[in-house]
């Protein structure tokens, strides 16, 4: 048992970080899924680096 009662502004503060964390953590599956789309389509090809003259 905890020594002091959770707060309700606590409850709803942990859901509130849950939510945007679990919109991050879905926005960087979006993003590298996107990644390995576009690497493994086939027409991505590594920049050559140009010389300066």
């Amino acid at each position: 048992m905890a020594l002091k009662a959770e707060h309700e502004i606590h409850g709803r503060r942990r859901g509130r970080n849950l939510g945007v964390g679990l919109l991050l953590a879905g926005f960087v599956v979006l993003v590298l899924a996107l990644t390995v789309a576009k690497v493994t389509s086939g027409d991505f090809e590594v920049p050559r680096g140009e010389t300066l003259k």
